[in-house]
């Protein structure tokens, strides 16, 4: 069997929070959605391409966004629906191949060398990905076709949207020099600054600037990396599965918090949505972290590691309570509040904890399976029925789901 000198393929599915609220409501079909928070400190988390033709983007600042297009209409996000539409999509992909690799809920990479023999060549893999992705989830995706993970990944952004491109081993320094430096991994505004001032402002001049130059500009290791993916060298192989290392939800708001019950509130139910997030994804945490960001945007962490690890929301809680408690007085205002649960282990990998956890984890496993009953608000604590004095949106119930890295939705 001959194998395919192109068998990487980039599969995103286009602008995907922001279709998935259309497919929710039919009548926003057409319309300039956004997914986010509308408030003065919001930001977009996906924009549809109609939002994106008035000029919206992800990342974009709320009020901003407000100011270009009056018309847009802001959805909050639904983490529950993407996270099933993200398991559908994920199910499609393993019917083609075992090889993929995850980067959030609405892209993977795929390594279909072995697949060919059913499914024919690479390219032919790629459009019946996206055909089957169309008919069974309604919705579009752009893919990446190429020898290695960087060509199949930016081939996958210029087929934005539903398309796709196929790079041929023969044609990546073609396809690869004309784009900007900024296209390649490694490269952001500050490395791209740095190079625009000696004139590197594409691929092809980036190539050809001798090293020695770049050691002394970028240092030696990210100068070695960044020649190597200009002349489109790339070794980095799919990685199937990589278990995370760790779980987080973060809250941003709309004026600062100051009270000391509010904000433990706001720790309370951060740690209802690390701890569901746990138990669904099968993990315990050995650590737990607390993130604050005072006004001035300088943030404070504060961690401890536990004897034995947890899932249990109301243990979570009782550690970043006391990480809270235990800062001092004059820092107790913040504009976000972060919750992290890290050094996981699998769930079965140790039984003890259940024992520890006795009734209340009974009760937050029983809050579980209401919300997989009867979605998302089903049960909560009481403790978080009160209104929020934050001034932003109600935060996600247990049950809900947040995800990084990329974990915009708005490709």
């Amino acid at each position: 069997m001959v194998t395919p000198s192109e068998p990487i393929l980039h599969v995103d599915l286009d602008s995907f929070y922001a279709s998935v609220e259309v497919l929710k409501d039919p009548s926003l079909a057409g319309k300039p959605v956004v997914v986010g928070n509308p408030g003065p400190r919001g930001v977009i988390m996906s924009a549809s391409y109609e939002a994106r033709a008035a000029g919206l983007h992800s990342a974009m600042p709320s009020l901003r966004a407000r100011r270009v297009c009056p018309a847009a209409v802001f959805l909050p996000p639904s983490f529950e629906d993407y996270r099933a539409y993200s398991n559908r999509f994920r199910e499609i992909l393993l019917s083609f191949t075992p090889r993929i690799e995850p980067l959030s809920l609405d892209e993977a990479f795929l390594d279909v060398r072995g697949a060919t023999m059913l499914f024919g060549a690479p390219a032919g893999i790629g459009e019946r990905i996206r055909t089957t992705i169309r008919s069974e989830l309604e919705l579009t995706a752009s893919v990446g076709v190429g020898p290695t993970k960087l060509i199949a990944k930016l081939a996958s952004t210029r087929a934005k949207p539903d398309g796709m491109l196929f790079v041929r081993a023969g044609e990546v320094l073609a396809f690869l020099h004309p784009l900007p430096v900024s296209a390649l991994w490694g490269v952001g505004d500050k490395t791209a600054g740095t190079l625009g001032r000696l004139g590197i402002r594409t691929v092809a001049e980036l190539a050809e600037t001798p090293s020695v130059i770049l050691d002394r500009l970028l240092g030696a290791g990210p100068a070695a990396s960044l020649l190597g993916l200009a002349w489109g060298r790339d070794d980095r192989s799919v990685v199937p599965f990589e278990a995370p290392k760790s779980v987080s939800a973060e809250e941003t708001y709309l004026r600062d918090l100051d009270e000391s019950d509010e904000i433990l509130r706001e720790v309370l139910a951060l740690s209802y949505r690390v701890a569901s997030r746990l138990r669904s994804d099968g993990y315990r945490a050995r650590t737990v972290t607390l993130k604050l960001r005072l006004p001035s945007f300088a943030t404070i962490t504060r961690s401890k590691t536990l004897a034995r690890p947890t899932d249990v929301a109301s243990e979570v809680y009782a550690v970043a309570g006391d990480l809270l408690r235990r800062l001092p007085q004059t820092r107790r205002r913040f504009r976000l509040i972060g919750v992290a649960a890290s050094n996981l282990v699998p769930a079965g990998a140790e039984q003890v904890g259940l024992v520890r956890a006795g009734r209340w984890g009974d009760a937050e496993r029983a809050v579980d399976r209401a919300v997989r009953r009867f979605g998302s608000g089903a049960a909560v604590p009481a403790a978080l029925l009160r209104p929020r004095r934050g001034g932003g949106a109600p935060p996600d119930p247990p049950g809900s789901r947040t995800r990084h890295p990329k974990g915009n939705g708005g490709a």
